[in-house]
């Protein structure tokens, strides 16, 4: 099954895309679409979305997930990643592909067996599934490749 993992964010939201079968996971390709600061909420929207529909049409996954709204920190950013997690729902649903939702929590739990686990745990541990491009340095990228794991694991254990 291939699947789109996807942490959503309006200045850096982190893909990736996951071949997995009950034995095997594979990193087919992971990055992030960065948009430009400069620039209007609306058109920052916009080209979240375009680039969601290109990732969509170029890797043709059968499922996606992605992050949940779960508890913010920082109440500033809670608007824009909402707004954006908005379009790329609306990308993937566009799009024909099913999508589940997870917490931060979950993921961290599934992948580590704790949900207060921290960045450099879920790092390590997606390491122990896939292996990572060396330049693979955002935490955005990781973590989409922690949902995408994550999602495999629900389905197909």
């Amino acid at each position: 099954m291939r699947i789109l993992g996807i942490d959503p964010g309006i200045g850096i939201t982190g893909y990736s895309i996951i071949e997995a079968d009950e034995n095997f996971y594979e990193l087919i390709n992971s990055g992030s679409i960065q948009t430009d600061k400069t620039r209007s909420t609306a058109q920052r929207l916009v080209e979240l979305y375009d680039d969601i529909l290109e990732i969509c049409r170029l890797y043709s996954p059968d499922e996606a997930a992605i992050e949940q709204l779960f508890f913010f920190k920082n109440q500033k950013t809670i608007i824009p990643v909402a707004e954006a997690r908005g379009v790329i729902l609306m990308g993937l649903e566009k799009s024909g592909i099913k999508t589940a939702e997870y917490t931060p929590l979950t993921v961290k739990q599934v992948l580590t067996g704790h949900g207060r686990a921290t960045k450099d745990e879920v790092r390590i541990m997606v390491e122990k599934f896939v292996t990572l491009n060396k330049n693979t340095k955002l935490d955005d990228t990781v973590d989409s490749i922690a949902i995408g794991i994550c999602h495999a694991r629900n389905i197909i254990f």
